[in-house]
């Protein structure tokens, strides 16, 4: 699987005659790496991924793959360049897991399944240890389950660049340092792109390559985990005093005490990671 760019030019978007969400971003990203998108709710990190999928059209700016508009882009041909798994949903879906898993290959193969879809399928399934839930119906597992089934779905795809909507929302512990490093594992060997939102310093810090903080609807910081995620950055994006020490290489965030600074990031409200 070729590199592919993807770049962004001076996006904008605002809902109407509201004020806008994101304003003035650019950004250019090659090669195969994890990226994790973070920052306070409400500064529009969910925006700025369904801008990249077209689910929402910028109001400013563009888009480009390879150079190639977005919007020129057809909804089907997208797709096969780019996957992508939203948040985690009360929805269900009356199939299986297995069914439910293949919806991700119709790009390539419409809705002809091939035994090579069921395979890939399946493979997939086993990467993130749920193959055994393969012919369960999807209405019967539990959320944390669901999480995965749709990360599966998305990873049928076969994207060259796969976006994420907090793909560990829904996991305990262990299973969302688990499905982080399959993605950074699957970056690194099948060449992908994996650009993610996440709320969690830690885990964005110990499996990020590169780390993108967002605040008052730009790009506040972008770096690697040691250059962005610092005491300072914490303190003026989250309006949180913490302590960050270094722990194999990486940056680990201790949180200490919010701060309330009146004026400030809405009025002085304590805003959570």
């Amino acid at each position: 699987m070729g590199d592919l760019d993807l770049e962004l030019k001076d996006l904008g978007f605002g809902y109407g005659d509201a004020a806008k969400v994101l304003d003035g971003i650019s950004l250019k990203v090659s090669g195969p790496q994890l990226i994790s998108i973070i920052g306070p709710n409400g500064v529009g990190k969910s925006t700025l991924i369904y801008c990249l999928n077209k689910i929402l059209s910028p109001s400013d700016g563009t888009v480009l793959i390879e150079g190639r508009d977005v919007t020129s882009i057809s909804v089907k041909d997208l797709a096969k360049t780019m996957g992508f798994v939203p948040h985690a949903t009360s929805d269900v879906f009356p199939m299986t897991v297995m069914d439910t898993v293949l919806m991700g290959r119709h790009p390539h193969s419409g809705r002809k399944i091939t035994d090579k879809d069921v395979q890939e399928a399946y493979a997939i399934l086993k990467t993130l240890n749920i193959e055994e839930f393969a012919m369960r119906q999807f209405d019967e597992l539990s959320a944390g389950q669901h999480q995965k089934v749709v990360l599966a779905r998305g990873l049928a795809q076969k994207p060259k660049i796969l976006l994420l909507d907090e793909p560990t929302s829904n996991l305990d512990i262990k299973h969302q340092m688990d499905v982080t490093r399959i993605l950074k594992e699957l970056s690194e060997r099948e060449g992908m792109t994996v650009i993610m939102i996440s709320h969690d310093l830690n885990i964005a810090a110990r499996y990020s390559d590169y780390v993108i903080m967002m605040h008052d609807k730009r790009i506040y910081r972008l770096g690697t985990p040691d250059e962005v995620i610092t005491e300072e950055n914490i303190r003026e994006v989250y309006n949180v005093e913490s302590k960050v020490i270094e722990d194999d290489g990486r940056p680990y965030v201790i949180l200490k005490d919010p701060l309330f600074r009146p004026g400030r990031l809405g009025d002085g409200s304590v805003c959570s990671i």
